[in-house]
């Protein structure tokens, strides 16, 4: 990676999607040497409230910790979509649970891919992995941690007895990405 980018996954508690951002922020900063920042925010309730994190992942030291310029959103409810959408730079990547999001382009200047994240995760067997299938398919799409660097970060940082089953999540994700991606974006 070349140059800072600004995260944002958002989505409702029970999701995982802050366990989604520090998978990615690990893999960033411990394996693959990036320097990173990162934010959460979350209703008062467990399960069922709005939920997001924010990364700062850059090449160079990140000097103020807050978004200011968003350039990838990955939206896994529709109410984090239809929050966070607008803070979404020109040219900016959109990627969204396409079965939990009714995706209507703010704008023709975006990139929006879409995954079905929460079949995928059901076809493993566990709902709950479809954080690290989103994980799976923004590292795919973006380029923005090496694969290798993000599946170590998930063995570190799951519950102990289920690396197989997130890797396998993150292995959906990733590959749908990797056949989904416009040529444009292929590394």
């Amino acid at each position: 990676m070349t140059a800072r980018r600004e995260i944002r996954i958002a989505g409702f508690g029970g999701q995982g999607v802050i366990l989604a951002g520090m998978v990615i922020g690990r893999a960033a900063t411990i394996f693959d040497s990036m320097h990173v920042t990162l934010t959460q925010s979350f209703g008062p309730e467990a399960r069922g409230s709005a939920a997001s994190v924010s990364l700062i992942v850059s090449p160079e030291p990140v000097l103020y910790p807050y978004l200011t310029d968003l350039d990838i959103l990955v939206a896994m409810s529709e109410e984090a979509y239809t929050r966070f959408v607008p803070d979404l730079k020109p040219h900016g990547m959109l990627l969204f649970e396409e079965d939990l999001v009714n995706f209507d382009p703010p704008h023709e200047a975006i990139h929006a891919f879409g995954i079905p994240a929460t079949r995928f995760a059901e076809e493993l067997g566990h709902k709950v992995v479809l954080n690290m299938v989103m994980v799976g398919f923004l590292t795919g799409v973006t380029g923005l941690v090496a694969p290798e660097a993000v599946r170590r970060s998930i063995a570190d940082s799951v519950p102990k007895g289920t690396e197989s089953l997130n890797t396998a999540a993150f292995d959906k994700g990733f590959e749908y990405a990797i056949s989904q991606r416009p040529a444009t974006l292929q590394q």
